[in-house]
């Protein structure tokens, strides 16, 4: 039940209902966000230190300095940790889509102009897909590692870069559309743009490295990729702007509550 503070928790309890949890909903976004944030930053440097060899290698064999994501998170023992930690952050991330979709839901809902009310359905309903697709692909590119089954890690790679950015894109339409002057809208199109500028770059150097073997092309797409996975997050994490005082609320009894 978000959108309500602690003091109205508080009153509902007393008065319709009992109230077993009410979490911070900034609090668990946040935790949602730095647990990948923190696990690849652990996988980065233990991997760098002590499986240089392992992680350098590429598909040309050429001077590399910089390993790309894939490969500190495919190596043993970073790769469970890597996955345990997508699993943690799965959930949430389903539950922050619903949350962000039953927000607009309320807003589109009470837009009078009929044509912008049913744009605004109708992008509301493909970002909650696309973010939804974004979340498979995470799991998909987690759990298979480039390892033990590189074709279908570089396809659902693929999968996540597509979906990643067209739900930027349409999330930052939507915002334009229904919340123009919500603060994180900026934000997003910043981090919206980053991410574009990046994957241009990531795709070249991708080239560069898969066709002409270019001395430090691998190098060059990893730093794109790591911008790109900083960008997507911080994009999610931009979810503590829009609800910055709202709570999680597990209880009974609320049947005849109103959530507005």
């Amino acid at each position: 039940m978000p959108g309500r503070n602690s003091m109205e928790v508080n009153n509902v309890a007393g008065s319709k209902g009992s109230v077993y949890l009410v979490v911070p909903f900034r609090k668990l976004c946040i935790v949602t966000v730095s647990i990948p944030l923190a696990t690849l930053l652990f996988c980065f440097v233990t991997a760098y230190i002590y499986q240089q060899d392992d992680i350098h290698e590429t598909h040309c064999r050429v001077y590399n300095v910089l390993p790309s994501i894939s490969a500190i998170t495919g190596v043993s023992p970073q790769r469970y940790l890597w996955r345990v930690s997508i699993a943690l952050h799965i959930g949430p991330r389903l539950l922050i889509a619903s949350v962000y979709y039953s927000f607009y839901l309320k807003i589109i809902g009470d837009i009078l102009d009929v044509p912008t009310k049913l744009r605004g359905s109708k992008l509301l309903n493909v970002c909650y897909w696309l973010n939804l697709a974004e979340v498979a692909a995470l799991c998909g590119v987690t759990y298979i590692s480039n390892r033990e089954n590189y074709a279908v890690h570089e396809k659902t790679f693929i999968v996540f870069m597509i979906s990643s950015l067209f739900h930027m894109l349409v999330a930052v339409k939507l915002g334009r559309l229904v919340t123009p002057n919500a603060q994180s809208l900026q934000y997003k199109q910043v981090l919206f743009t980053t991410s574009i500028v990046s994957t241009v770059g990531l795709i070249i150097f991708f080239l560069k490295h898969r066709l002409l073997c270019h001395d430090l092309a691998f190098s060059w797409f990893s730093l794109c990729e790591y911008v790109i996975a900083s960008a997507n997050m911080a994009f999610h994490a931009t979810v503590v702007l829009d609800f910055p005082k709202d709570q999680l609320v597990v209880g009974s009894g609320f049947a005849g509550l109103k959530t507005d």
